[in-house]
């Protein structure tokens, strides 16, 4: 209960340096609450940070664009702020960490963790933006077809 209540505050407190409105804060909270209880979830499940940490930005994706359109405001709002309990920090410190302690084949093996972290939530946002995009133009393609 502690992580997904710091997941929340963890999400709503970047938005508030973005000056996100009011009224979205608690959209943006979800987000990221969503996002960090899907990753918390998928890691335990299958011991797989890298993964864990793309099926949470997928959510944090789809829960952005779907918000988004729902509220017509820029998805990036969500998902920015949203990824935020995501972002492999502490594996980025401790990769640092072993470095200056010339542990480097801890440090290799933490930094490559890190980076496939970090590129997971670019991909995980990436891939559920683009699939909202293809099923808009086919959503658009159909109803000029058939007016």
């Amino acid at each position: 209960m502690k992580a997904i209540i710091m997941a929340f505050l963890g999400s709503v407190f970047p938005a508030v340096l973005f000056n996100v409105k009011r009224s979205s804060l608690v959209w943006v909270g979800i987000c990221g609450t969503l996002g960090y209880t899907t990753y918390y979830l998928t890691e335990k499940i299958t011991g797989k940070i890298t993964f864990a940490t793309f099926i949470g930005a997928l959510i944090v994706g789809v829960f952005s664009e779907g918000t988004a359109r729902i509220l017509k405001i820029p998805a990036t709002i969500f998902s920015v702020s949203g990824s935020t309990p995501l972002v492999p920090g502490i594996a980025a410190y401790t990769t640092i960490q072993y470095v200056v302690e010339n542990k480097l084949s801890n440090a290799a093996s933490k930094g490559i963790e890190t980076l496939s972290s970090a590129l997971a939530i670019a991909f995980g946002i990436m891939l559920a933006s683009a699939i909202f995009r293809v099923v808009s133009k086919i959503r658009l393609k159909y109803t000029v077809k058939h007016k």
